[in-house]
């Protein structure tokens, strides 16, 4: 972390200076902001953490509550959202609260006495080396708080204004031609109505969500037919797993889905309710203590003596998705641009049994976040802003199809050996389908497919561990300046900025290339970087050199490896690395000996594998998205 580049200044680092722009703004919302959030679930508060680093951009959030959530309906946090984090400096924070889930375990029928549960198995709970960091359970209202907190430590000072709700939106002329009605809900002006005229509008208000509405988008997909309780409870047991992740199957009295919380004691438990008619609302009216007794009857001849419950509800699976997510009519060729979005449950539905509505929520908006800074700041046409429906919506669809599969699995009787006729899963099948699920469990199975952001894949080959289309899968290596032993995915930083990785022996070929980075008209680097910018402002270039790190002469990399900037022009120590003897990332990630260039989007996901010669190529990539400012 760097926090002396303006200047020595006393005091926690992780608070930075405050723009002007921030130091004037009031509490009150302005008649015009350039993105207006509405709600502050995962995907509008990791869209207003990214947005806050810009101060330029005048960036606005309500949400209908009269204040923060206090009680998370999320718990889950699979290892790509962990990856998230670390680009905003909370995973270490996150990590350290969170309870780690290493295993889970299955049980079901006894072969001896079916009214009783066993142990059938366990498998981990992700693959071998599928990311440095864990899935873990943190609840939601604190994953918003850390959210929140980097929000209003940030330059622009960015914080919520509570107790708004969105009631209509139009879409018009001008350069703010969105036109938001909002209702004070609470306080001394409730029931009061305004309007703010935004840039852009991003819907993050959940699964009625009204901006949904306003641009005419539906929820299409299955109506919901089985029925789930759950509920966070402070208990004591004999069940000898309550601190670790089970999937119990009883014999004719239903599943349990057991996940350890943060804390050392919270449990939550899942509970099958079983099927119920569509729009059966009686279902909702379940008690916890009738969840109790359901539990208490799976668990047989285990028990749980509830002290407490933090929270409890009850709820219908449904999956549902909309058919795109923005307000661009379906089919329109008329090239009309976006100017509101929809993100997270305002736009896909389903079940909480894989963990990933909050996951996946995170990952809609850090897709769209950037892309918005880099429209709004000049960087890129507005054009770029039709990639967010295109690429999320895929993956959203494939979310409704895995969870139906998932959903409709794990609610299956077990297998009654006496009436096989019967149907069902055994637990072999029930541990085996888990274990095929793990990569999509972690929020790892995404890929972008090619387009002017994710190139082809002609030289793969040459970084076959960093495939095309997929976040950047990390690797330790050491920094040479210093040192120290590093994961090299952990320089990427929530700022907006590409990252380009050059790989390379000790020879010329690296330097070569990263010459060219610093003095060619046609280098990305300089050619869309703004008059006066940093070296770095647009794409972040890092060397990682095939040797040992006292064998690198830093004094001698080009500039782009070690450039000067920020208002006092200090130099950067920290974008040359060389391999990490214990874990070689040249082997590890299948880099051949050549060399290559990975390119790593703002949001982590890479964008093209290429040559060290390849300077055009790499040129006419970055053209597709990115403006050529005017030079005076």
């Amino acid at each position: 972390m760097q926090f002396y580049r303006d200047g020595y200044r006393p005091g926690d680092p992780d608070i930075r200076p405050a723009a002007p722009r921030a130091l004037a703004r009031t509490a009150e919302l302005p008649a015009e902001v350039d993105v207006l959030i509405v709600g502050t679930g995962p995907a509008g508060t990791v869209l207003g953490a990214q947005l806050s680093v810009f101060p330029d951009i005048e960036t606005r959030i309500v949400e209908r509550r009269a204040g923060p959530l206090e009680v998370g309906h999320a718990d889950g946090v699979a290892s790509r959202t962990v990856e998230t984090f670390q680009t905003f400096g909370l995973a270490d924070a996150l990590m350290r609260e969170a309870f780690w889930i290493n295993e889970v375990r299955f049980w079901g029928p006894s072969e001896q006495d079916r009214s009783k549960i066993v142990r059938t198995g366990w498998v981990p709970d992700a693959p071998e080396g599928l990311s440095e960091f864990p899935h873990v359970i943190v609840n939601q209202a604190r994953m918003q708080e850390y959210l929140q907190d980097y929000m209003a430590k940030s330059p622009s000072r960015l914080t919520t204004n509570y107790g708004i709700e969105c009631v209509a939106l139009e879409v018009g002329e001008g350069e703010h031609p969105v036109t938001v009605t909002l209702r004070h809900v609470s306080g001394a002006d409730e029931g009061k109505e305004f309007t703010v005229r935004a840039k852009y509008v991003v819907g993050c208000d959940g699964a009625r969500s009204n901006v949904r509405r306003a641009i005419g988008r539906e929820l299409h997909g299955d109506a919901a037919n089985h029925a789930w309780g759950v509920m966070d409870v402070l208990a004591n047991t004999d069940f000898p797993d309550w601190r670790t992740k089970n999937v119990i199957q009883s014999a004719g009295k239903g599943s349990l889905l057991m996940i350890p919380r943060e804390g050392g004691t919270m449990v939550r438990l899942y509970v099958d309710l079983g099927e119920v008619p569509a729009g059966d609302s009686d279902i909702r009216k379940t008690t916890v203590e009738q969840m109790t007794a359901i539990a208490n009857g799976i668990l047989h001849p285990y028990s749980v003596d509830v002290k407490s419950v933090a929270w409890s509800s009850v709820y219908e699976v449904g999956q549902r998705v909309t058919d795109r997510f923005d307000d661009v009519p379906v089919g329109d060729a008329s090239g009309r641009l976006p100017r509101v979005f929809i993100a997270g449950d305002a736009c896909h539905t389903h079940s909480a049994k894989a963990g990933q509505g909050m996951n996946v929520s995170i990952q809609d908006t850090f897709n769209l976040g950037w892309k918005l800074a880099a429209v709004l700041e000049g960087r890129s046409p507005a054009s770029l802003l039709h990639s967010y429906s295109a690429e999320r919506q895929s993956v959203a669809q494939d979310l409704i199809d895995f969870d139906r599969h998932w959903s409709a699995f794990i609610a299956q009787p077990t297998v009654d050996p006496a009436h096989p006729e019967r149907g069902g899963v055994t637990s072999e099948q029930m541990k085996a389908e888990y274990g095929r699920q793990l990569r999509y469990v972690a929020g790892q199975a995404t890929r972008y497919k090619p387009s002017l952001l994710t190139g082809n894949d002609t030289y793969q080959h040459l970084a076959t561990g960093f495939e095309i289309g997929t976040r950047f899968h990390s690797s330790p290596v050491i920094r040479v300046a210093d040192g120290r032993r590093l994961h090299l995915g952990h320089v990427h930083a929530a700022d907006g900025r590409w990252r380009l990785y050059a790989f390379g022996d000790t020879g010329e070929g690296l330097r070569d290339f990263a010459r060219w980075l610093s003095e060619s008209p046609a280098s990305p680097a300089l050619r869309f970087a703004p008059a006066g910018a940093d070296l770095d402002a647009i794409v972040d270039v890092h060397g990682i050199f095939r040797s040992g790190h006292h064998d690198v002469d830093i004094g001698t990399v080009p500039a782009i490896l070690r450039p000067c900037s920020g208002p006092l022009g200090l130099q950067d120590w920290e974008k040359v690395w060389a391999i990490d003897p214990r874990d070689d990332i040249f082997s590890a990630r299948g880099i051949s000996s050549a060399g290559a260039i990975v390119v790593v989007r703002p949001d982590q996901y890479v964008a093209h594998v290429l040559p060290l010669s390849a300077r055009n190529e790499l040129s006419d990539f970055f053209a597709a998205f990115l403006l050529e400012p005017a030079r005076r």
